[in-house]
Parts: structure tokens; sequence; C-alpha cells
């Protein structure tokens, strides 16, 4: 499949988008690639993207005063990263970006991206549905962590990210779900019995 056509179902599973308005976003974008362990966007640099993956698996982090990482969020392949304006402040990025695969991204410059949201209702009726999405991924995480155990939480995360378990490591599912990593090896093999 060639990469304009993985674009176009992404976009298109979103929000219903005209072939004028798919061509008018094409005209903005580029394709990059990464390497499993690369930091594409780092916090408190500048950032001036929206980001798409074609193919490939990533998250968000931080660092937590201790030094260690703490996941945040992860998208897979044919899936939005969190839209620019949840990511940045004045201009730089507040979150930290890595491949945990190789990934293949399009990006597209968040100026352009912000004017033809403007010009075009169709592209502003699929920004307005990335960011709900973004809006209810980021709510339905916090009641996670405010009303289930340690358990259903990896059960949920094993229904929202079907097979991401066996293709990423486990430290960074255990922060993801507020556990140490003894504890999410615990959880697994009482979920295996």
């Amino acid at each position: 499949m060639t990469e304009k056509i993985v674009l176009k179902e992404i976009l298109t599973s979103i929000s219903i988008l005209s072939e004028k308005s798919f061509m008018e976003i094409l005209e903005i974008i580029e394709i990059d690639n990464y390497k499993k362990g690369d930091i594409f966007i780092q916090k408190n640099k500048v950032d001036k993207c929206e980001y798409i993956i074609l193919e490939g698996i990533c998250k968000s982090f931080l660092i937590n005063p201790e030094g260690n990482e703490i996941t945040l969020s992860f998208f897979k392949n044919k899936s939005v990263i969190s839209p620019y304006t949840t990511r940045i402040k004045k201009g730089v990025s507040i979150l930290n970006f890595r491949a945990l695969t190789d990934l293949k991204i399009v990006k597209i410059n968040a100026h352009l991206f912000e004017k033809l949201i403007i010009e075009n209702i169709e592209v502003r009726d699929f920004a307005n549905s990335v960011l709900r999405n973004e809006l209810v991924m980021k709510i339905n995480k916090e009641i996670g962590f405010a009303s289930l155990t340690a358990k259903e939480r990896l059960n949920e995360f094993r229904e929202q990210f079907v097979e991401l378990e066996n293709l990423i490591p486990h430290t960074d599912i255990a922060t993801y779900l507020g556990i140490t990593n003894v504890s999410l090896s615990r959880l697994r093999r009482e979920l295996l019995k």
C-alpha cells in the first residue's frame, strides 16, 4: 500500500474528507523515518509539526525528578500523535516522544495546517475530531488511575492496545500503568492462571 493510500485511510477513518481536502493536506506533508530508540520530539525544544504514524509504535514521556522515564501515552500504526496545541507551550515541546520501533511518519507544518483548518471546514472537522479523541483518551486514563486496580488498568491497556504488550518494553507499560516493573510481572503471571 502506498503512503498516500495509508494516509488517506487514516484521515478518513477520523473524519469525512473530500478528495479536494485530502489533496490540500497532501500539499503540505513530508514523510520522515525514525529508527527504534530515536527521540523525534524533545521536551524544551522547538517543534513546529503535526505527526501521523504510517508504520510503527512510539510513546510520549517525561522524566520524573528521580530521572526515570514516565510513559504518558502510546501511539501505534495508523494513528495521529497528540495534536500540536496539546503538546506545545510558547513554541516549544512540553513532552518527549520516542520511537519504540522503526517509524514512518507523516509530518505536517503546524502553521500551514492551522491555516488550512481556518480555510477548509472539512479539515477543521478533522482537527476537532483529533482533539476530541485526545481529550477522551486522557480523561479515560485519569478515570482509570482514580477508580481501577492495577490489574484492571492492565486489562484496559490490553483492550486498548491489542498485542502491544509483546512488541514494546514492559518497563514502558509499567510506568504507563503507574506501577513498578516487578508489579507488572506479578500481574501478568496472575492473569495467566
